[in-house]
């Protein structure tokens, strides 16, 4: 029998409730906090953002309906200078998500000594479902709504989960337009065209591959030939695929948001990503065997890369993950309760926060 829409709900927010970013970052606050022996006061200071805007974004769909998107934008400090963290479009966008990511965003400035504090920013839509014009429309709305908190000495955002280059286009010419004059330096992850990075849109997969080189020399363990999984192929994803690909793996799992697909004689990322761009999902490639995402975390492999969203290891399916060597490309993938089970089963975990 088909589940009661409403329990449905609220099961899902319960459920949700005990494996939150939100409670996985303040989770590690208190561990970090302990270990560094902070006072409880600064460990109470750090669990909470200084500023968290919540938004309406009204737009007109291109059937001439209105509709109205709920936004985000959480600053978790700036005691180490501007704020600087993404912008993500997605339907399960939600306040504490965003409180959790930037507060995530905070640790990695800090940790690369960068003189940036940590924000993030997103959107409650579903930006598979819309078209370009309504996108603009949102990111344009969106940006006026929160422009008096943004500036290249306040506040920096970038692309992040469903959003990219174009999207940080958008944002800059909104926030210019207000301004009077051009001000590229207001996001990062612009075209090049518009005074972009070359190699912005690889990085982080760039700097999974070399930290996931430096793993396996100490490891002891070759890479060429090492069965490699990587859940989510978005920018991240892909791009991991095609480096660790370059080194000799063999990437035997891919998947993203509808499913994944699986081989153990290998996986070439180059013809997934094709098909991915006819068809919109890796899902039936080929005559590859298709597969969940639950599967593919679990299938046997020397090399496991999360790149899709949090907490997808937690202490519910931690004992089943069997990698030598994960690398997460994600935000927060591992909540603490997992970082302990797989310590105990000698699983090797590097972080790489996007």
């Amino acid at each position: 029998m088909e589940q009661c829409p409403i329990i449905k709900l609220v099961a899902t927010k319960l459920s949700a409730a005990f494996e939150s970013p939100l409670d996985v970052a303040k989770q590690q606050i208190d561990r970090t906090g302990k270990l560094l022996d902070l006072e409880p006061g600064v460990i109470e200071f750090l669990k909470k953002p200084r500023r968290s805007l919540i938004v309406s974004v009204p737009i007109k769909r291109d059937n001439d309906e209105i509709e109205v998107f709920t936004g985000f934008r959480v600053q978790h400090t700036d005691v180490r200078g501007p704020y600087k963290g993404g912008i993500r479009y997605h339907p399960d966008v939600t306040l504490e998500e965003v409180t959790a990511l930037a507060m995530w965003m905070t640790w990695k400035t800090a940790v690369a000594d960068i003189p940036y504090g940590g924000a993030k920013g997103g959107v409650d839509c579903n930006p598979k479902t819309m078209s370009d014009g309504e996108i603009e429309r949102l990111t344009r709305a969106y940006t006026t709504l929160i422009k008096d908190f943004l500036g290249p000495f306040r506040d920096v955002p970038a692309p992040d989960v469903y959003t990219n280059s174009q999207t940080m286009a958008w944002i800059m010419d909104t926030y210019s337009q207000f301004e009077g004059y051009l001000v590229p330096e207001v996001v990062t992850g612009k075209p090049l065209q518009l005074q972009g990075s070359e190699g912005r849109q690889a990085a982080t997969a760039r700097g999974a591959t070399y930290c996931t080189i430096e793993a396996a020399k100490r490891l002891r363990m070759k890479l060429k030939g090492s069965s490699v999984v990587i859940q989510g192929f978005g920018k991240v994803g892909y791009n991991a695929a095609r480096f660790l690909n370059d080194q000799g793996c063999k990437i035997i799992g891919l998947s993203d948001s509808r499913g994944g697909i699986f081989n153990r004689e290998g996986i070439n990322p180059l013809s997934v990503y094709e098909h991915k761009k006819r068809t919109g999902s890796v899902v039936n490639f080929q005559n590859y065997q298709t597969i969940t995402n639950i599967e593919l975390l679990e299938k046997n492999c020397d090399i496991l890369v999360p790149a899709a969203l949090e907490s997808q290891f937690t202490k519910k399916n931690a004992d089943k993950i069997t990698t030598r060597l994960l690398v997460e490309g994600a935000n927060g993938p591992t909540t603490p309760e997992a970082s302990e089970i797989f310590a105990e089963k000698g699983i090797f975990t590097v972080t790489i926060k996007q």
